[in-house]
């Protein structure tokens, strides 16, 4: 049967179900966490809930809606979407607290590996009449200590103008604004791509219901999601940002961070051109 869906006929239990499908994929092999370690985190969040509850005087009414809330979080798929919006930052801030290099990020719900290699001065794939500014994308992947790292891997990732991320939404092409990109000898790399927009995350699952109930809004910042990794360096996982989006200040996924942010320089061809360097830490021992 062919799917006439577009992506606006996205839905967010389906996109839920691709996010909680692909980190299945990626967490094959399970870590080995010591029981001490497991019972001293476990108990601690506990206590936190507890104190909530006694702080807030939680009635039965209210737990029975929460139990409801959590069930449908799960058949909805969205504990990938509900745990990278509202409680990855912190993660990431703890783990890379040691890092004298660029600041990094969360990864958010919609990375996919092996994107399509486009070398070191290539294009982002995308559809021929792909909606959206212009946009030239340079900079140099170095390590802390000023050398520079040639061969480099850049993945590059972002919604699309309506706010949709390719293999999350039907009728999308498979690797639409997603690429891999190389660097050259001097570490240096060239992406012909487009200036992303602001978008809502999905509202219309367990995740919207938690939102609308609280009275909060679901929108992030425009952003670009960049991997960039080297032999013998820590993994950088980062989003960059643009100057003068409205939810810089209140972003649903509290990510933003100023060294983050990009300068956009239009140019005479109507293109705007962004510079933005990336300095890995060497990996720890």
């Amino acid at each position: 049967m062919t799917d006439n869906r577009t992506e606006f006929d996205a839905k967010a239990a389906e996109s839920g179900a691709g996010a909680t499908a692909a980190f299945a994929a990626k967490q094959k092999a399970a870590i080995d966490v010591p029981q001490e370690r497991v019972s001293a985190i476990a108990k601690d969040v506990l206590t936190g809930l507890f104190e909530v509850i006694n702080k807030h005087q939680v009635t039965y009414a209210e737990y029975d809606a929460l139990k409801a809330w959590l069930i449908k979080v799960g058949e909805d798929g969205e504990w990938p979407l509900f745990l990278d919006v509202w409680v990855e930052h912190e993660v990431e801030q703890v783990n890379t607290a040691h890092r004298q290099g660029s600041k990094g990020t969360i990864e958010g719900p919609y990375y996919v590996p092996n994107a399509p290699e486009q070398g070191a001065n290539g294009s982002l794939p995308m559809r021929d009449d792909e909606p959206g500014q212009k946009m030239n994308f340079t900079g140099q992947v170095t390590s802390t200590d000023g050398s520079a790292l040639g061969g480099a891997v850049v993945e590059l990732w972002q919604a699309d103008a309506n706010g949709f991320y390719s293999q999350y939404a039907p009728g999308l092409p498979e690797w639409n604004l997603r690429g891999t990109f190389t660097t050259d000898d001097q570490g240096r790399f060239d992406i012909a791509g487009l200036q992303p927009a602001p978008y809502q995350i999905p509202t219309d699952g367990a995740c919207g219901q938690l939102i609308a109930a609280a009275g909060w809004h679901s929108w992030r910042p425009a952003h670009l999601h960049l991997k960039v990794s080297a032999p013998g360096h820590e993994l950088l996982t980062a989003q960059l940002y643009f100057p003068g989006d409205p939810h810089n200040e209140d972003d649903i996924a509290s990510a933003v961070k100023p060294e983050l942010m990009l300068n956009p320089q239009p140019q005479p061809d109507g293109t705007n051109k962004v510079e933005y360097d990336f300095v890995l830490d060497p990996a720890q021992a």
